[in-house]
């Protein structure tokens, strides 16, 4: 029963269950990754066994394709499906102007690519992850393994030239050693506190040798969905 569950996570399927009303036969979706996208895999399966409908799936993490194998929803690679019309995933923050900090669960590559091979993305997320500004949770980004340690040095070099309020520069552990994502690389976490410019701080960080991606997207989700705890959800952007 959906009042069983606590507050944050009825806010969670609430958003999941107003962005499956944007879905529509036929579709290529691609899948996020986390607890909100997890209600979305899950909802989508209950939908296509109730009404037939038929998607294929794109998952941006090991995680989300066996979660979608495990309801039976065809599943495609990003190189076989092309180009997908929809994309819906969560967020770790989100601010007014649709910015985004995502990779808190380590697949900030694949999200933002799957992210930026469609028509729209749609961020499905609860009240607690909405900000004035971007940097309370610590900002993910994906680093080669090699160089690791110089790769962190640079970073913590170029932090000191942008508007944040924490400059601490940690590499993310993992079950056994550091953490390793589904592409073979490692993820440093900045606990930057507050970003003040977040496009100019991506394309900084993007432009140090051994940055693979950051968990900063900017200019593109299209529109957030923000599931409240009373069932209802409300739209924010441009569907």
């Amino acid at each position: 029963m959906t009042d069983d569950l606590p507050a944050a996570e009825r806010g969670k399927r609430a958003a999941a269950a107003r962005a499956l009303e944007f879905v529509e036969d036929g579709m290529k979706l691609g899948l996020g990754t986390g607890s909100t996208a997890a209600w979305f895999v899950d909802l989508l399966g209950q939908r296509m066994r109730a009404e037939g409908l038929r998607v294929t799936g794109v998952p941006s993490s090991s995680r989300t394709r066996a979660r979608a194998e495990g309801l039976g929803i065809p599943l495609a690679t990003l190189d076989e499906a092309g180009w997908l019309d929809l994309t819906i995933d969560g967020a770790d923050e989100f601010d007014a102007d649709l910015n985004l900090i995502k990779g808190g669960g380590g697949a900030l590559l694949r999200e933002k690519i799957v992210a930026t091979a469609c028509d729209r993305m749609v961020v499905i997320t609860d009240p607690s992850k909405e900000v004035a500004r971007l940097g309370a949770y610590p900002l993910p980004v994906e680093v080669v393994r090699f160089g690791a340690s110089a790769t962190m040095r640079l970073i913590a070099a170029l932090l000191e030239h942008h508007d944040v309020d924490g400059r601490d520069v940690t590499r993310r552990p993992g079950g056994d050693g550091p953490y390793i994502s589904d592409e073979g690389n490692t993820i440093v976490d900045l606990a930057l506190g507050r970003i003040g410019d977040p496009a100019r701080l991506n394309a900084a960080l993007n432009a140090i040798p051994g940055v693979v991606e950051t968990g900063l997207f900017c200019g593109i989700a299209a529109a957030v969905v923000v599931g409240e705890p009373d069932g209802t959800a409300r739209v924010i952007g441009q569907i």
